[in-house]
C-alpha cells in the first residue's frame, strides 16, 4: 500500500479502513433498526412478555459467542495467509471452517434444547413467567446449526476483505425477522391507514410468535452464508476435500480456543451478572433488557471499525508490513475515539426519548433512563477496546484478551455488581456501576498492551502456522 502521509497519522489509510468497515455499519444500524421495532412489538406485549424474553438472553450469549470465536481462529489463518498472497491456503481454510460449522451447529443444538427446561430456574426468572420463558428458549435454539453457519462463515467472508456479503444476508435476515414477527406475533386485526381499513392476518401468537420468526430468518441467513462462501470468486472451496485437515485445523484451533474460553467465560459472567438483574424484580429486568437494546445502537462504530482492523491487521502481519500496521492502527484509533464521543452524547441526551419507543412505564423509563447516562460517559474508552481487540485477533494473539477478560469480568462486574446491589442494595444502578468499571479496566489493559508493542508478534516463516 502507497503511504502519502508521513505525519503521526496517516490519513491515506482512511479509504481502505472505512471501505471494510462501513458494510459492517450500516448492517448494525439497520440490524439495530429492526431490533428496536422487535423489541417495541414485543414490549407492546407488556413487561412480563418483556422479561420472559430477556431474562435469558445472557444465555443466548454464553452459547453464541462460545461458537463464533472459532470464526476468530479462521479469521486470523485467512487474513494471514491472503496477506502472503497464499491463496491455496486460504480457501482450504474455508472448507475446514464449513466442517467446523457442521460439528459445532450439530453439538449445541442438542446441548441448548437439552437445557431449555431449567434456564429460567437458573436464572432467577419470576415462577409466572419462567414456562413462557423456556418455550421462547427451546424454539430459538432449534435454529442452531444455521446460526453457526452465519456466525463462522460471515466471519471468514470478512477476513477476506468481503464485508458487503454479511451485511447483505444480515439486512435480509432482519427484514425477515421483522416482517414474520409482525404476522406471527399479533392477531388479526382491522388497520387505517390513508382513511382506508383493511384487515391485516395474524397468527396472534405473541412471544411464541417471536421465536418463530427469529428460527426463520436464523434459516435464511445460514443458507444464504453457505450459498455465498461457495460461490466466491477467491475463497471458494468447491473441488476441495470434504475431510478434516488438521494442517489448517491446528493453528486455527490454537487461536479459536483460548478466545472461546475467553467468550465462553465472559459470557458465563453475563449469565451471573443477568441473574442478579432478575433478582431485582420484573422492571429493573426489563429497563435492564431495553437499556441493552438501546445502548447496542451506540456500539456500532466500534463493531465496524473492529471488523477493519481486524482484517487489515492480518494483511499487514501477513505481509511483514510492521509499519503499515503501526500507521493503520493510530488512525482506526483516532477515527473511533471521535465517532464514540458523537455516539456518547447523543445517547447520554436522548436516552429517555429511546427508552419510550420500547415501553411506557413511567418506572421503567426513569430507571433506564439513568443507566443510559451513565453508560454514554464511557462509550469512547469501550469502542478503543473494541479495536484493540480486533488487531489482536487479526494477530492471531487471542491469550492476552483472555487474561483480561475474564479479570476483568469477574472481578469489577460480577464481585462489584454483587456488592453493590446485595450489599448496598443501590439495584439496576449499582449492576451498571459495576459493568461500566469492568469496561473500564479493560479499557485500561489494552491501552496499555497496546502501547508496549508487545502484542505484535513476528510472523513465523512456516506458512501453515499463525501466530499466537
Amino acid at each position: 500500500m502507497q503511504k502519502r502521509n508521513k505525519g503521526y497519522f496517516d490519513f491515506s489509510y482512511l479509504p481502505v479502513i472505512f471501505t471494510l468497515a462501513w458494510p459492517t455499519m450500516l448492517e448494525q444500524i439497520l440490524g439495530t433498526a429492526i431490533q428496536y421495532i422487535d423489541t417495541a412489538m414485543v414490549g407492546n406485549l407488556g413487561t412480563e412478555a418483556m422479561a420472559a424474553v430477556g431474562s435469558t438472553s445472557t444465555v443466548s450469549w454464553l452459547f453464541v459467542s462460545s461458537i463464533s470465536a472459532f470464526g476468530v481462529g479462521f479469521l486470523a489463518y485467512i487474513s494471514q495467509a491472503r496477506g502472503r498472497g497464499d491463496e491455496e491456503r486460504a480457501k482450504r481454510a474455508v472448507m475446514q471452517a464449513i466442517i467446523t460449522v457442521i460439528v459445532l451447529g450439530t453439538l449445541f443444538t442438542v446441548l441448548t434444547v437439552g437445557v431449555s427446561k431449567y434456564v429460567p430456574k437458573w436464572m432467577n426468572v419470576d415462577p409466572s413467567i419462567r414456562d413462557l420463558a423456556s418455550r421462547y428458549f427451546f424454539i430459538t435454539y432449534l435454529a442452531m446449526l444455521p446460526r453457526s453457519a452465519n456466525m463462522i462463515l460471515g466471519t471468514v467472508l470478512r477476513a477476506s476483505g468481503d464485508t458487503k456479503t454479511p451485511m447483505r444476508i444480515g439486512i435480509g435476515v432482519n427484514v425477515i425477522n421483522l416482517v414474520m414477527n409482525y404476522l406471527l406475533i399479533n392477531p388479526t386485526r382491522t388497520i387505517s391507514l390513508l382513511g382506508l381499513e383493511f384487515t391485516m392476518p395474524g397468527a396472534g401468537m405473541g412471544v411464541i410468535g417471536a421465536a418463530v420468526a427469529s428460527v426463520i430468518s436464523f434459516i435464511y441467513g445460514g443458507l444464504a452464508m453457505v450459498i455465498s462462501v461457495f460461490r466466491h470468486k477467491e475463497i471458494s472451496p468447491k473441488g476441495l476435500p470434504f475431510k478434516i485437515d488438521m494442517d489448517i485445523m491446528k493453528p486455527c484451533l490454537r487461536i479459536a480456543i483460548p478466545y472461546m474460553f475467553q467468550r465462553f467465560g465472559s459470557s458465563l459472567g453475563f449469565v451471573v451478572f443477568a441473574s442478579m438483574i432478575n433478582s431485582l424484580g420484573a422492571t429493573a429486568t426489563a429497563a435492564h433488557t431495553i437499556g441493552n437494546t438501546v445502548e447496542s445502537a451506540f456500539y456500532i462504530p466500534g463493531f465496524g471499525m473492529m471488523t477493519a482492523a481486524a482484517t487489515l491487521t492480518g494483511n499487514f502481519i501477513g505481509a511483514k508490513d510492521n509499519e503499515s500496521l503501526h500507521r493503520m492502527a493510530r488512525v482506526t484509533l483516532l477515527c473511533e475515539v471521535l465517532m464514540m464521543i458523537v455516539t456518547g452524547s447523543l445517547l447520554f441526551m436522548f436516552a429517555p426519548n429511546l427508552v419510550r419507543i420500547f415501553n411506557k412505564d413511567p418506572e421503567v423509563i426513569a430507571l433506564c433512563s439513568t443507566v443510559l447516562k451513565m453508560v454514554a460517559c464511557s462509550e469512547p474508552f469501550y469502542g478503543v477496546t473494541n479495536v484493540l481487540e480486533g488487531m489482536l485477533q487479526g494477530a492471531g494473539n487471542t491469550k492476552f484478551s483472555l487474561y483480561v477478560n475474564i479479570a476483568a469480568m469477574w472481578t469489577m462486574r460480577i464481585l462489584g455488581t454483587y456488592i453493590l446491589t446485595q450489599v448496598f442494595d443501590f439495584g439496576l444502578v449499582g449492576a451498571w456501576t459495576g459493568m461500566i468499571a469492568h469496561n473500564m479496566t479493560s479499557f485500561l489493559c489494552y491501552a496499555l498492551y497496546y502501547k508496549s508493542g508487545k502484542w505484535v508478534r513476528p510472523v513465523t516463516e512456516r506458512p501453515d502456522t499463525a501466530t499466537n
